[in-house]
């Protein structure tokens, strides 16, 4: 049977999602742990999104493929894995779900606090403190333009054969007290996108660029050098939509093709 995994982790001391030799990543401590609870020799996992060293989750997704779902697993599991990752719920999908291909949009949040004087203590793991105060008008005005059909080459680590084509459905910049919230909705993202497009409104936000500089990246085709990398330990994954079960299957199919 498929089984869906709901997940969440603070991703200071992970190297990344993704399975790396030698290093400690949120998969390899899932594997294991799913591998000693069913003794049996591997329990490959599909993610929703591989997030980077540093990047925490309250809302990733997974699946695997078991042979049955024992009572207790979801306490069984609790009771090996390290304190810094758990599994939230489990339960059986149907057989055409795919956590990465039958995915809808991931929606990620990025937390900024400006007043340095006002940084929670007990937060500085999730929020990135910013020595100067930001215009967040201007940093939500540029945000606006970013949204929609692009490639976001500009914005992307390349990696050889992968588009950089995304649909940015969501961008928006909030005040939320002391702290800024950059909300982001994509149907995917590549590789440090997130975190460079928060680097960009972050340059617009101290007047460092005018509004219109992040839009005009588009026209590159290419990684924009001028464009900082937000630091990871500000950006949380929040939540992975579907659509209903009967449409996962198809779903996933025109996923794969798209990115074919």
């Amino acid at each position: 049977m498929r089984v869906r995994l709901d997940v969440s982790y603070d991703g200071t001391d992970f190297s990344g999602w993704a399975v790396q030799p030698g290093r400690r990543t949120v998969q390899g401590e899932l594997e294991t742990a799913l591998t000693t609870v069913l003794r049996v020799p591997a329990v490959p996992l599909t993610v929703a999104g591989r997030t980077d060293a540093g990047v925490h989750a309250t809302g990733q997704v997974a699946h695997c493929d078991l042979t049955g779902l024992p009572d207790g697993l979801l306490r069984r599991l609790a009771g090996v894995l390290p304190l810094d990752v758990r599994v939230r719920s489990l339960r059986r999908v149907p057989g055409g779900f795919d956590a990465r291909f039958s995915a809808l949009w991931r929606r990620y949040e990025y937390r900024i606090c400006d007043q340095p004087a006002a940084a929670e203590p007990l937060r500085r793991r999730q929020v990135l403190t910013w020595p100067r105060p930001l215009d967040v008008a201007s940093m939500a005005a540029a945000a606006e333009q970013l949204t929609g059909l692009h490639d976001f080459a500009a914005f992307c680590r390349r990696r050889e054969g992968a588009t950089t084509v995304r649909d940015l459905q969501r961008l928006t910049i909030e005040r939320d007290g002391a702290e800024i919230a950059c909300t982001v909705v994509a149907d995917a993202f590549c590789h440090s996108m997130v975190r460079s497009l928060v680097g960009a409104l972050l340059a617009v936000g101290e007047g460092r660029r005018p509004v219109d500089w992040p839009p005009s990246l588009f026209a590159l085709g290419r990684r924009a050098g001028e464009v900082s990398v937000a630091a990871a330990h500000g950006l949380t994954l929040v939540e992975v939509g579907y659509p209903p079960d009967a449409e996962l299957a198809v779903r996933a199919e025109q996923t794969r093709a798209r990115r074919a």
